[in-house]
């Protein structure tokens, strides 16, 4: 059984902030692979379906952002979840917009949601795809985090959706080394 989990924050005030990357890109893929409705089940919103021969469970977390771990936890607990079967897909403020990075496992880099998740699962070794949201240094990075993208930064994630539509479609084909291998050095 894989995991994919896209990080944000529940609720209409949060639609459309740059903390929300993980539940845009995450949302994207299953509309364009039609696979229906989330359902509500242990403070997630989730869909429970195989693809590429895969038992896979897509997840958005309905606690806010900084407690996501505590979800993913019970997800992995009842369906039994190997770590090494996990992606979480969440924004990066060390990445420039439009760009995206796989990695294998790693620090959170800040991100409270991700500390959460090595928190709750007791390992920082799960794979991540890390979506570029920039950083404005000029604002404080949690005002930052939960402002609304603007239609430059719309369209700048616009112009990778397919791309991280292919990457998650390759997650189910290729070993994590050769994900990497293939998207990785395409950032601009």
């Amino acid at each position: 059984m894989k995991l994919i989990v896209g990080l944000g924050n529940p609720g209409k005030e949060y639609e459309n902030t740059r903390h929300n990357i993980g539940f845009y890109f995450l949302d994207n893929y299953v509309k364009i692979k039609n696979l229906g409705n989330y359902k509500s089940k242990d403070n997630g919103l989730y869909i429970k379906t195989k693809l590429f021969e895969n038992d896979v469970i897509f997840l958005k977390p309905q606690s806010f952002i900084n407690l996501s771990g505590e979800v993913i936890r019970k997800y992995v607990d009842f369906y039994k979840i190997n770590i090494d079967d996990i992606l979480i897909i969440s924004d990066d403020l060390d990445l420039l917009e439009g760009n995206y990075k796989l990695k294998p496992a790693g620090s959170s880099g800040g991100h409270n949601g991700l500390k959460n998740i090595e928190k709750c699962l007791n390992t920082n070794k799960y794979k991540r795809l890390k979506i570029g949201i920039s950083n404005n240094k000029n604002i404080d990075t949690k005002d930052y985090v939960l402002s609304k993208l603007q239609t430059k930064d719309k369209e700048q994630l616009e112009t990778i959706k397919d791309t991280i539509s292919n990457i998650i479609d390759d997650y189910f084909k290729l070993p994590f080394s050769d994900l990497m291998n293939k998207y990785n050095h395409k950032n601009r």
